[in-house]
């Protein structure tokens, strides 16, 4: 059963009763071509766990199965699971687990599965895009990577680099814990339903070792969010608006760390972002 074919799709609506959920954001992919580069971005090896998120109808998950030892798809929408016990039922090595990823421990799903090797990949409703990957990497989730689907503006934000308009505060985030790879661009005319916006899929290689070595991380992402927040401000401006720093403690840190105070936050390098936090950290 080809379960990308649009007339598979449809079978399956017709006799489950499925309706797509706007709210959920749902949209299934019926292009193979780009399956295969997904699945194949990934880098999904015979000693591998996957962990996907969103799995659908199961297009991606079949795939993902016959690469890698054991696959663990967690869906929200109950209305699916019925689904997946039929396309997935000639695989013995996919458990299906309704879940809610925002509320999920996965940590320990990993440990009880005995999960090695884990990759983690998703087809994301766009709204909730941020808040899974954040979730994964600020929980340390042990895993080798993320291979996510999501919109091409969020995406473009992600792999930003200092000196760019978009480059932000996600841009930071993202890059402080992964190192970030492009794996396709995907049109919105390969979903059912069609979406109103472009997709990328991004690979997330989740750091060994972080790019610089911070005091203390909520301050180095306070005063990431800080810089950003107001960035048309001067970071002798903008970083006021860390708790409990003030303005002789910002121009000793700048001057400490070596950056010039009129500099804006959308030049910072991560490591000067770091510079900056521990020197902060030294003053309160």
């Amino acid at each position: 059963m080809k379960l990308y074919e649009p007339s598979t799709i449809r079978a399956i609506r017709e006799e489950f009763g499925f309706k797509f959920s706007k709210s959920l954001g749902q949209n299934f992919l019926t292009d193979k071509n780009i399956i295969d580069k997904i699945v194949d971005g990934a880098q999904i090896g015979p000693d591998d766990t996957v962990i996907e998120i969103g799995p659908g109808i199961g297009v991606i998950t079949s795939e993902a199965a016959e690469l890698a030892k054991q696959v663990i798809a967690i869906e929200i929408d109950k209305s699916l699971i019925p689904i997946l016990a039929k396309t997935l039922e000639e695989y013995d090595n996919i458990k299906v687990v309704n879940e809610d990823v925002l509320k999920l421990d996965i940590n320990k799903l990993i440990e009880e599965e005995g999960a090695e090797g884990v990759k983690i990949m998703g087809n994301l409703p766009y709204y909730i895009t941020t808040p899974i990957i954040m979730k994964i990497l600020e929980e340390e989730v042990k895993a080798d990577s993320i291979t996510i689907m999501m919109q091409k503006e969020v995406a473009d934000r992600i792999k930003a680099l200092p000196g760019s308009k978009i480059y932000g505060a996600l841009s930071v985030a993202v890059q402080y814990y992964c190192t970030v790879e492009k794996v396709a661009d995907v049109p919105r005319s390969v979903f059912v339903p069609q979406p109103n916006v472009d997709s990328i899929v991004l690979r997330l290689n989740i750091r060994d070792e972080k790019p610089v070595e911070v005091l203390d991380r909520k301050l180095f992402f306070d005063c990431v969010k800080a810089g950003f927040g107001q960035r048309r401000k001067t970071l002798l401006n903008s970083l006021q608006g860390v708790k409990g720093v003030d303005k002789s403690i910002v121009i000793e840190s700048l001057e400490a760390a070596g950056i010039e105070a009129s500099r804006r936050a959308e030049t910072l390098t991560i490591e000067e972002f770091g510079k900056i936090s521990n020197e902060v950290y030294k003053r309160l």
